[in-house]
């Protein structure tokens, strides 16, 4: 149950961070909308076209598409009024990551798949909600950038793994796990933390 509502929770995030992220285009209603739904359930649907799930998870329970339309539109009509738009984007977006990659993650595991797919699932899923969002919005993909994006959701998913592996009926793994992930993230956001320049590919 603890799994479920974390999904929903970051469904609810990224379809904010996807309408934030399409205001300055001035896009109608609609399309702000699809790009908040498109951002929430892309990274979902691209894991279980990954691992052939029978059915997409939202097809299947379709409560996902009717939180990541609501969350759409509340967002297209309530977001105007807030003035630091940057800021509420940060923190949705960081715990979208966060909640997304570890949901995954998790949901791999039970699936019966080894823990390196399960891993590799969740930063897929964690990141390309936010690639699409971007990508659509004409934004640079924030996974692309110095920034540490992806290196979070990698350390959170590897710390769910090893937690279900050695306490497997602690019922915290995933908020220990989600909250590594997000404290990293807004860590980076706020003291501005970069890949050291070896570890960078510049093009001479």
């Amino acid at each position: 149950m603890l799994l479920y509502f974390l999904g929903m929770f970051g469904i609810a995030a990224f379809a904010v961070t996807g309408v934030i992220s399409s205001g300055k285009k001035d896009m109608d209603i609609i399309s702000v909308v699809f790009l908040g739904m498109v951002t929430s359930l892309g990274g979902g649907t691209i894991r279980d076209t990954m691992l052939s799930v029978e059915t997409v998870y939202w097809v299947k329970d379709t409560s996902y598409f009717w939180v990541a339309f609501l969350s759409s539109v509340l967002a297209f009509f309530t977001v105007r009024f807030i003035d630091d738009k940057k800021k509420v984007f940060d923190y949705a977006d960081s715990f979208g990551l966060a909640l997304f990659t570890v949901v995954a993650t998790e949901k791999v595991l039970n699936l019966g798949f080894a823990p390196t797919i399960a891993i590799t699932m969740g930063i897929i899923t964690g990141v390309a909600g936010g690639i699409i969002r971007d990508v659509l919005s004409h934004r640079p993909p924030l996974v692309l950038g110095r920034e540490f994006y992806a290196t979070p959701a990698l350390l959170g998913a590897v710390l769910l793994v090893l937690l279900e592996k050695n306490i497997p009926f602690h019922e915290f793994n995933s908020i220990y796990a989600v909250a590594l992930v997000f404290i990293l993230r807004v860590f980076a956001i706020h003291k501005d933390l970069y890949y050291p320049s070896w570890l960078l590919y510049k093009k001479r």
